[in-house]
């Protein structure tokens, strides 16, 4: 229960933290500001505290227990940021939340289950298959994809762009995890692990995948609603998270039919939620109102205010070369 708790009140830390950096001078997240700034740091440490419970949760507890208690994460952020961002769903948002909640934990409860791996080496025989590895290369190149043409183009108006690359990079940074800390519980165990080339390899990956998504997710925050960026990213990790734990273990195969139609309708169900919240976040980026500013992006926002400056300065200037030359053409045709 601990570790829900702390991830939803870090989400509204770090959001704080990003408001503050920014300061009305644009994106705190473009320029790293938030580094400099101590609330962020402690909205990450508090996510890095839920984190750390979640993972010793996993290693005491069956995961059908414990994920869908993530799902406790998005609530809790939901009233938080209600309270201290102001940040309003709507009708339309709440029922967009709770499909996706609904339908991500019917995909935990009919997912199917990891083997018990052992070893580092077990688990990296898991890891070479064709399967994972056809995933592993299809994650990076649409992620790379996403940073090199969606981010400039629709990172600011759609949620969806940096969620996702937070999403498919935390699923192969789930699996680095696991893997390291396979070889840290051996060597507290008697059996080194840090002679083995594949621990540095997949300690090095968990470094690289956990700062592109504390950037990315930095980036959502940054941007739109905690309300949207939550569930969202609740949802995209854990369906990310559970089909490449199922590809790499082959899990598919073993799964029962009602369990396979309980994952389509969990599937269908998750996508209508996240449509419905992408659609919020979309709809009132595009509105330049103050009073939709909860819902969409402050980014956005700053954005259309720079431009209306940039238009005042430029028409100025126009005028100013303009009329003169107004004026003499009148004096030559008297």
């Amino acid at each position: 229960m601990s570790s829900p708790m702390l991830i939803g009140v870090s989400f509204v830390i770090t959001k704080k933290g990003l408001q503050k950096a920014s300061n009305g001078n644009g994106c705190a997240s473009d320029s790293h500001r938030y580094l400099k700034n101590p609330v962020w740091w402690i909205g990450l440490l508090t996510m890095v505290s839920g984190e750390i419970l979640n993972f010793v949760g996993y290693t005491f507890a069956p995961a059908i227990l414990i994920t869908p208690l993530g799902a406790l994460s998005v609530i809790i952020g939901a009233i938080l940021a209600s309270i201290f961002l102001k940040e309003r769903l709507g009708p339309t948002g709440v029922i967009g939340c709770l499909l996706s909640v609904i339908g991500a934990v019917i995909i935990v409860l009919h997912a199917p289950e990891d083997p018990d791996v052992q070893s580092v080496h077990e688990l990296l025989t898991f890891m070479l298959r064709p399967g994972f590895i056809v995933y592993a290369v299809f994650a990076s190149l649409i992620t790379i994809a996403l940073i090199w043409k969606a981010v400039p183009r629709w990172g600011k108006t759609k949620v969806i762009v940096y969620v996702t690359i937070c999403s498919l990079v935390g699923s192969l940074s789930v699996m680095a995890i696991k893997a390291f800390g396979i070889a840290v519980r051996l060597t507290i165990g008697g059996n080194n692990q840090f002679t083995q080339p594949s621990t540095y390899f997949f300690a090095f990956m968990c470094i690289i995948f956990i700062l592109t998504q504390v950037n990315y997710f930095n980036k959502a925050l940054d941007a739109f609603s905690t309300n949207v960026v939550n569930p969202i990213y609740y949802v995209c990790f854990t369906t990310a998270t559970i089909g490449a734990s199922a590809i790499m273990y082959q899990g598919w195969n073993s799964a029962s039919p009602i369990n396979t139609m309980s994952l389509i309708c969990g599937f269908l169900i998750i996508f209508s939620g996240v449509y419905l919240l992408n659609s919020i976040s979309h709809n009132h980026t595009d509105a330049p109102t103050l009073r939709l500013l909860p819902f969409g992006s402050t980014s956005s926002l700053h954005h259309y205010l720079s431009q209306i400056d940039i238009e005042k300065a430029t028409n100025k200037k126009h005028n100013a070369t303009v009329t003169p030359i107004g004026q003499r053409a009148r004096c030559m045709s008297i």
